[in-house]
């Protein structure tokens, strides 16, 4: 009866999440294709186009702790419609900056919009599901980032395209046909999203039950206080490896339309290509989160995916300027966001209701700062240099972080090398 439980669960839940989140990238990561023709058309430059993307997690660093705690006051359902339907109106709203100010000024609302959606969802993942399947069901999650690209690289290449229509930039059109969705989703979420298990209407009181067990059933002590999660060293600690592969995903993902595109492909071909990136990437995530789960391990997949991004990016420093720069930036975003689909598995192991969410979000907030330090560095030094090597560099020093400091704290500050097997469970693909 569990595991048939966790699997209906899943099914009705994991895709309408995952859904949620393309949303949630694409006009998070946009700006990064609107700049092929938006950086010319209101005078960017490269270190000015650093600041803008990074201004995005300034707004989201402030208000991401209060905002996924009245998630867990409020419930999921409501505070999720608020945060999508502010964010696809901003989103929208961007179309319409005159330049560099503005165009800030609109990335710190978004980010203001947005606080508190990722570790509010993590958070509600920790609802349903025991922490021997947490991690797969993130790195399902995850897959929205890929899909997010998969989907929407090739179709803001496309929308670029629609330049002079209506007496609008092609990049204005992107702001307005990618953020309209988010606001669509707004109020499905209204219709179709329960605030947890015992609210959801198609779940038997023995389905109910069989899930409050399992996620009660968890194999180290549990803080549920908010002042209590404070007071854990584990928390606070978390921010700095999961500050390394922020600073890559961001780094990499807002300026990777730009490398290509530097190839001399044409908009829509730089679409595809980044597109492919990310599909070798999901893959790649997926498999290592099965793998975590199966054998119970959470530090050392979280090490080894992060020196295989850092390899990625080495490598791609030696490359640049060639096709095969390409190839190691999926190697690279393939190990980033393996690293942090298992990541997310080890706070939830130890936190529940307000600690959770005021927990998660913290570790997120913090770490997030380096998708301001990523996007930045990249400009900055491309500016001074020329080129991308030296954020390539700088951004693969970032993972090797990563991966030295979650095996500090694997040893030092007892997170359990193994979880409880769970094998006869099918998760959804």
């Amino acid at each position: 009866m569990g595991d048939a439980v966790f699997a209906k669960a899943a099914w009705r839940i994991i895709p309408f999440m995952m859904l949620l989140y393309v949303a949630n990238f694409l006009d998070r990561v946009n700006v990064g294709f609107a700049a092929l023709t938006m950086n010319r058309d209101l005078g960017i430059d490269a270190t000015a186009f650093g600041i803008v993307g990074g201004t995005f997690f300034l707004g989201y660093f402030l208000f991401e702790v209060p905002s996924n705690v009245v998630l867990e006051k409020v419930g999921a359902r409501r505070w999720i419609f608020r945060i999508m339907l502010t964010w696809g109106l901003v989103s929208m709203a961007t179309a319409f900056a005159q330049g560099v100010q503005s165009l800030s000024a609109m990335r710190f609302l978004l980010g203001v919009a947005e606080a508190g959606f990722f570790p509010g969802i993590v958070f509600y993942l920790s609802l349903w599901f025991p922490a021997e399947l947490r991690a797969r069901m993130v790195g399902f999650f995850l897959c929205s980032i890929s899909l997010a690209n998969i989907v929407g690289a090739p179709l803001s290449g496309w929308v670029l395209g629609f330049d002079g229509l209506g007496g609008l930039h092609g990049w204005q059109w992107l702001f307005l046909i990618e953020g309209a969705p988010s606001v669509l989703l707004a109020f499905a979420v209204l219709f179709y999203l329960p605030d947890g298990p015992e609210t959801a209407s198609w779940l038997s009181e023995g389905d109910r039950a069989a899930i409050e067990a399992g996620v009660a059933a968890e194999p180290s002590h549990i803080h549920h206080s908010f002042w209590t999660m404070i007071g854990d060293a584990r928390v606070w600690a978390l921010a700095l490896p999961d500050f390394g592969i922020v600073l890559s995903t961001y780094g990499l993902g807002l300026w990777l339309p730009q490398i290509v595109k530097g190839l001399s492909f044409s908009n829509f071909d730089t679409g595809v290509a980044v597109g492919l990136v990310y599909v070798a990437s999901s893959v790649v995530s997926v498999l290592w989160c099965l793998s975590s789960d199966r054998s119970g391990e959470r530090v050392r997949h979280v090490a080894v995916a992060a020196v295989i991004g850092a390899c990625g990016l080495f490598a791609a420093a030696f490359l640049q300027g060639t096709i095969w720069c390409v190839a190691a930036l999926g190697v690279a975003m393939a190990g980033t966001l393996a690293a942090i689909s298992v990541f997310w598995a080890l706070p939830s192991s130890f936190l529940r209701g307000t600690a959770a969410a005021g927990g998660i979000a913290l570790i997120n907030s913090l770490a997030n700062l380096g998708g301001f330090a990523g996007p930045y560095l990249m400009g900055g030094l491309k500016t001074w240099s020329g080129g991308y090597s030296l954020g390539f560099v700088a951004l693969g020093l970032g993972l090797v972080m990563t991966a030295a400091t979650i095996l500090l704290l694997g040893r030092s500050l007892g997170f359990a090398r193994r979880a409880q097997r769970f094998d006869k469970f099918a998760p959804p693909v």
